[in-house]
């Protein structure tokens, strides 16, 4: 009977699989039941996808077509992939749609970008990777292979292939935990929580609120709620917080633009690039930061003749932007054609509003933007997404804080107050804000366009053509709008110089480095043979125009003509005539704030931007002391000292402005009404200079600068120059007077001490200075000081305080001396 069972079913299977399966001979002949079951089961195993994929799409749901097909199916929702999309870049934009208050970020601003592809691992796995790539090589060289073995993107997220389309080839993917967890692509990483001060995601209060399919783009908005991290004032009751953001999915080109590489002589954000070749080694490139123009008329371009691009730039305004300041934040983009201009383009750039009844979305990352936001902060700023292959820039958001208002107010008021009358009063007309505001916009643009800030251009400008009417109204107070300028602070009211010589403007060097980013040239094979030529252009462009300079330090480096918020090209001078101005503002500060009721906010804040704009002030004179220049261009010698002159200038400048008491910064009547203790703030800005003037560093380097520039400043003469600018008589009347000199000298006296006798803790001053002749050159300088006390001992009754007072002195500079004459040890 076993026998026949066994027989029978062998009968049974299929004639093409009758040897090919002998573990169902062995169960069918143990059980007939079972091999029947197991026959059914392996007919169907590899139908099991398929009904798992079909059984999903039978539930129904919404469907849409765009870049990917778009399914929602009960709660969940899901991507088809087409095969062709699969290894293609894709930009993800991720942003604020909402925040609770008092959250550290704003609507409309990035959490995060990411180019990312999506890439099939085998029948049932799809990876999505971060493109992450700064190396390259010439595809037909061995170096290459190597290259590209040596190198792997990292999978960001794993996804399970449900299906598969049988018509379209379209591969299904759940994308549901993807968008609604926390990663680099739609979230946060946990890094950026802590950032931002946000505690764990809750699930159970995170949704997926809409996903729209567009052709080349996917927009995402998710609704999240996270739990209230230690250190952060509680958002709700509860201790949550709920955020709205958007992710952005882009199609990037297909064909990539040819980069530009960058060159150190014109300001552009850029992205690093290393090339390797089987024949030399390798090349440190950067690819900067561009829109892609195109002439529509490419042979009229070549004549020279301006043209417009085949894609235009365009700028939208947020629509909940005030409506009073939209017409002036697009002129401030419109301004940027002038430059375009340059390198051949007209009508390349336009501001817009958004049109009624159109999609445009300030969330949608095919836009760019300028995103009006409802903050107290007193600020603007301008980035940019980049394709990372080319430095293509793919759209820009400039964010507007709505108090840049606040900021504007105080900074012109405080600089031209005394030169417009229009900016007496805190509540300035429409029509002054306004173009104040265009010239914010503009700014931005620039940044938004690929330019980095420019801190030398102001420096390119005499300080006398400053208030030379005719020049500066023609030129402008700086050669570009990417400089920390403001306004022209030097002009003096008898100098009657209007708008045009007072407010920055889009300018030379604006209008040279568009020209140098933006030029069509298709001449060239690839970006390496073009850098070639466009370094010889650069350097002869350089030649003999001083306004085409730019320096990469954003004003933080030791070359005092690369400051911020400066003016002219010399600082002593500049500031002596802004000094002037802001006495004059003080003379009116009262009036010009005047508010009902005793109320002082208004003369509090403008107060507050006068001693602001003085500091500045000591600020750009101070790194004129041992300042070193660093310059990049033709006929120049490289890291030269700044000269003795100047130096002298600076040290001389301090003992005007603030080795004297500022009597005029401190009048009784505006310190009474605000509280301001005028010793302790007068005291402490003379020390804080001293401290660097009489630094162990500061000395040391005098010294060490005196052997090698080319008109150097011996610190012994530097020495003296500063003792003379400090050290005065006492006044027999000015007692406050009398009490700031004291106090200084004492500080002065500490400070030589501590450059004579560094702490041991400080081990940096310990070697560089200790081991150095500035000790000896310190030490000499004590007898200048004993010999002043001495001198002023002979004028003042014994008992009088200040006979005390160089007695002190006398004692003090002894003790440094016996200090230093010691053994120490090691």
């Amino acid at each position: 009977m076993k026998h026949f069972i066994a027989m029978l079913t062998l009968l049974l299977l299929p004639a093409t699989n009758t040897w090919a399966a002998p573990r169902n001979v062995i169960l069918l002949d143990k059980d007939s039941i079972a091999v029947k079951d197991s026959l059914e089961k392996s007919k169907k195993k590899p139908e099991k996808k398929e009904d798992e994929y079909e059984k999903l799409l039978q539930k129904g749901g919404s469907v849409q077509q765009g870049l990917f097909g778009v399914r929602h199916i009960e709660k969940n929702w899901y991507f088809e992939i087409p095969e062709s999309a699969l290894g293609k870049l894709f930009l993800a934009v991720t942003r604020f749609v909402s925040v609770p208050q008092d959250f550290s970020m704003l609507r409309g601003e990035e959490v995060n970008n990411n180019t990312i592809y999506f890439e099939r691992y085998d029948d049932k796995t799809l990876f999505l990777r971060s493109w992450a790539h700064s190396q390259q090589a010439d595809p037909n060289s061995n170096i290459a292979r190597l290259v590209k073995q040596a190198t792997i993107d990292p999978i960001v997220y794993q996804f399970d292939i449900i299906g598969k389309d049988k018509e379209t080839g379209r591969l299904l993917i759940d994308v549901t935990k993807l968008f609604k967890g926390d990663n680099k692509i739609a979230g946060f990483t946990a890094s950026d929580r802590t950032q931002v001060k946000l505690g764990g995601l809750q699930d159970d209060r995170t949704f997926i609120d809409t996903i729209k399919a567009y052709p080349i783009n996917i927009e995402v908005s998710t609704l999240r709620t996270y739990a209230v991290s230690e250190g952060r004032a509680m958002a709700s009751r509860d201790g949550y917080m709920t955020l709205s953001l958007n992710t952005s999915i882009v199609q990037l080109p297909e064909v990539p633009m040819q980069p530009r590489l960058a060159d150190e002589r014109v300001g552009y954000f850029s992205n690093k690039l290393v090339t390797f070749s089987d024949r030399e080694t390798s090349k440190h490139d950067a690819i900067v930061s561009r829109y892609r123009l195109v002439p529509k008329d490419k042979k009229a371009y070549a004549k020279g003749k301006l043209v417009e691009p085949e894609r235009q730039i365009v700028y939208y305004i947020d629509p909940e932007t005030p409506k009073v300041w939209v017409p002036y934040l697009i002129q401030g983009i419109n301004d940027w054609n002038k430059a375009f201009e340059a390198a051949g383009f007209k009508n390349a750039i336009v501001g817009k509003e958004v049109p009624e009844g159109s999609d445009i979305s300030p969330d949608d990352a095919r836009y760019s933007f300028l995103r009006y936001l409802p903050s107290e902060k007193e600020n603007a700023y301008g980035p940019r997404i980049v394709d990372p292959r080319s430095g293509e820039i793919i759209e820009s958001h400039i964010c507007w804080y709505h108090n840049v208002m606040n900021l504007l107010t105080k900074w012109y008021m405080t600089q031209c107050g005394p030169l417009d009358k229009r900016a007496q009063t805190m509540n300035f007309e429409k029509d002054l804000m306004g173009k104040l505001i265009r010239f914010v916009s503009s700014h931005e643009v620039g940044h938004t366009l690929g330019l980095r800030h420019n801190m030398i251009a102001s420096n390119s400008t005499p300080v006398e053509r400053l208030r030379d009417k005719d020049w500066v109204e023609k030129h402008g107070h700086t050669a570009s709008i990417m400089d920390y300028a403001r306004f022209n602070y030097v002009a003096q009211p008898e100098d009657n110089i209007g708008e045009a010589g007072l407010f920055p403007r889009i300018n030379d060097y604006d209008k040279w480095a568009i020209k140098w980013g933006y030029q069509y040239r298709p001449e060239f094979k690839d970006e390496f043979d073009e850098k070639k030529t466009l370094r010889s252009e650069v350097t002869k462009m350089l030649e003999n125009n001083k306004r085409l300079r730019y320096k990469s330090d954003e004003g933080r480096g030791q070359d005092p003509r690369s400051q911020t918020e400066d003016l002219g090209d010399n600082a002593m001078i500049s500031s002596e005539y802004g000094i002037k101005n802001l006495k004059r503002v003080m003379l009116n500060i009262e009036a010009w704030t005047a508010q009902p009721d005793d109320q002082t906010d208004d003369l509090s804040t403008i107060y507050r931007s006068v001693f602001a704009q003085f500091q500045r002030y000591v600020n750009h004179v101070q790194r004129y002391i041992n300042g070193q220049y660093s310059d990049n261009w033709p006929s120049e010698r490289r890291n030269d000292i700044v000269p003795k002159g100047l130096q002298k200038q600076a040290v001389s400048w301090f003992g005007r402005n603030v080795f004297t008491v500022p009597a005029w910064l401190y009048p009784d009547k505006i310190v009474d009404k605000l509280g301001i203790d005028t010793n302790d703030e007068v005291t402490d800005r003379a020390n804080t200079a001293l401290s660097y003037l009489l630094s162990a560093a500061t000395l040391y380097n005098c010294m060490a600068n005196s052997y090698t520039a080319s008109e150097p400043y011996p610190l012994d003469d530097y020495l003296k120059d500063v003792f003379q600018n400090v050290w005065k008589p006492m006044s027999t009347t000015d007692k406050r007077g009398n009490n700031f000199r004291r106090r200084v000298e004492q500080n002065y006296v500490d400070f030589i001490g501590a450059a004579i006798n560094p702490v041991k803790d400080d081990k940096k001053n310990n070697v560089q200075y200790g081991r150095s002749d500035a000790t000896l050159y310190a030490l000499k300088h004590l007898e200048m000081i004993d010999n002043f006390c001495r001198e002023q001992l002979k004028n003042v009754a014994t008992d009088d305080i200040n006979a005390l007072h160089y007695n002190d002195l006398l004692l003090r500079t002894r003790k440094i001396r016996d200090t230093y004459s010691k053994p120490r040890s090691e």
